[in-house]
């Protein structure tokens, strides 16, 4: 199968609806993905790049119904990697003396990778070019590390088309090949992903090269990339995208994540996260248990925050393997001007929050105090939690939170209890003093009610005892926390 690009440009690529798993099992492909491969077909016929090397046979096939291979003058490869260069080896037992065209570095993979060094290799270097007829040049950019050493573009004049290699890419899946086509929210979702996980190590090498790039004064009128969609309708959108994502990128947003052994870990982290909406709620806060979620996921939302919450439970006094594992992740990808501090749960010794503060601090975050709570965290444990978490609302603001008292005031009485930290004893001492001291109880967070009729033998709370004689460890069944959350239900209809 072929698509149309351009004049005498049709993608020849694969796509591949069923990878879950790309770089052994690095990244999670939520959206399956495509490897693009280019026929340009002027006086001289190019192949840029092939495909997956699971798909040599049918990219093949599918070639030789477009084009006699022997009519194939040059091959470009961008890059060596085998998702770009899998099916070199079957493309070239048929037509072995084809030229080949890549950066220096690129011979060295590909020859370690296929294992033929007698290949036609042609060396290129930034600002060479290869005449193609009808007036039509390839010329070449090196983008070293971009994100191998041996990666390059190709840039097509007249047509104005850059194959573009790993660069404005994504792991992204559709019929339809083109950026106007597909849901804009999901493309952009797969770009942040795609970026995130793959190039921010490099952001650095990725404002500057744009910004070679920008230099030459080309006109862009299509971006073809390697993998996911052609950007044809304002292609220099994702340009313009990846400087701003290479500049340090933060939003107001924390992420929190976790791994417990017995939820205890997990309390802590759902108290912090209500302390910080306490004192700011306009700031995104996202918890992810790392045993569980997407680990790509999380880390797209640690590039896309403002600082991070890593918390384990201690576990021979180290901290829980998967939280290692993402911590060594994290740093390999090198975040830049984010803040970060360690929380968790212990029993005998709490030496994960130390591991994990002393990690982030090695990995260039700046970090703050680290919280330990022992065993199973109780009331004032879980309180403790919930201040931590304004507190860390309050050092890490990017805006004036002078007026959250104002705002919350205007609320009714139970919005104000998860928005702003003054109204909380006001909300206790009404439930200390009610009248009505049997009457049902509302978690404002969940809506979990106790009713003093049944009470929570669970937590050794015996039927038909009043709230007031509740324990102040008490937290709510649903949602792990303490008594400071519950309003009376009257007062809730009233309001």
């Amino acid at each position: 199968m072929t698509i149309h690009i351009k004049n005498n440009i049709n993608w020849v690529g694969q796509r591949d609806w069923e990878i879950l798993d790309f770089h052994g099992t690095e990244y999670k492909t939520t959206k399956g993905t495509s490897y693009n491969s280019y026929l340009i077909r002027e006086q001289k016929n190019v192949l840029i790049d092939t495909v997956d090397h699971r798909f040599s046979l049918q990219f093949i096939q599918n070639l030789e119904m477009e084009i006699d291979l022997n009519l194939i003058d040059y091959i470009v490869i961008n890059h060596a990697e085998e998702d770009h260069s899998g099916a070199l080896a079957a493309l070239m037992a048929k037509i072995p003396n084809t030229p080949i065209y890549c950066t220096e570095n690129a011979i060295d993979s590909i020859t370690g990778l296929h294992h033929h060094p007698e290949w036609n290799f042609n060396i290129v270097k930034t600002g060479d070019s290869l005449d193609i007829g009808n007036g039509k040049q390839l010329v070449f950019i090196e983008t070293p590390m971009l994100h191998w050493p041996d990666s390059m573009m190709t840039y097509l004049t007249q047509d104005a088309v850059l194959f573009s290699n790993d660069a404005f890419g994504q792991h992204y899946c559709d019929e339809r090949l083109f950026n106007d086509e597909v849901d804009q929210i999901e493309l952009m979702d797969q770009c942040l992903r795609y970026y995130s996980n793959i190039l921010t190590p490099f952001s650095a090498l990725v404002t500057a090269k744009i910004n070679e790039v920008l230099g030459f004064n080309l006109p862009v009128d299509m971006i073809a990339t390697a993998h996911g969609v052609v950007w044809r309708d304002n292609p220099t959108q994702i340009i313009h995208q990846y400087l701003q994502w290479a500049d340090n990128y933060q939003e107001d947003r924390i992420t929190i994540f976790y791994d417990s052994m017995s939820n205890n870990t997990r309390l802590m982290a759902d108290a912090i996260a209500q302390g910080i909406h306490d004192v700011d709620p306009g700031v995104s806060v996202k918890v992810f248990n790392v045993a569980r979620h997407d680990k790509n996921d999380i880390l797209a939302n640690v590039f896309r925050s403002k600082g991070i919450l890593v918390g384990s439970s201690t576990m021979n006094n180290v901290m829980m393997p998967k939280v290692a594992g993402m911590l060594e992740e994290i740093t390999g990808l090198r975040f830049k001007d984010k803040k970060a501090g360690a929380f968790g749960s212990y029993g005998w010794n709490g030496g994960a929050v130390d591991r994990i503060h002393t990690r982030l601090t090695d990995a260039g975050f700046e970090t703050t105090v680290g919280l330990k709570a022992k065993w199973k965290p109780d009331g004032k444990a879980m309180r403790e939690c919930r201040e931590h978490g304004r507190q860390i609302a309050k050092s890490w603001a990017l805006h004036d939170l002078s007026n959250v008292d104002s705002i919350s005031s205007s609320l009714n009485p139970n919005q104000a209890v998860k928005s702003t930290v003054s109204i909380a004893p006001a909300v206790q001492t009404s439930c200390a003093t009610t009248s009505n001291d049997t009457q049902d109880m509302l978690c404002t967070v969940c809506n979990w009610v106790y009713q003093p009729v049944l009470g929570e033998p669970n937590q050794d709370v015996q039927p038909g005892t009043p709230w007031s004689e509740v324990p102040d460890f008490f937290l709510c069944p649903d949602c792990g926390l303490g008594k400071e959350v519950f309003t009376p239900v009257a007062q809730r209809k009233a309001s």
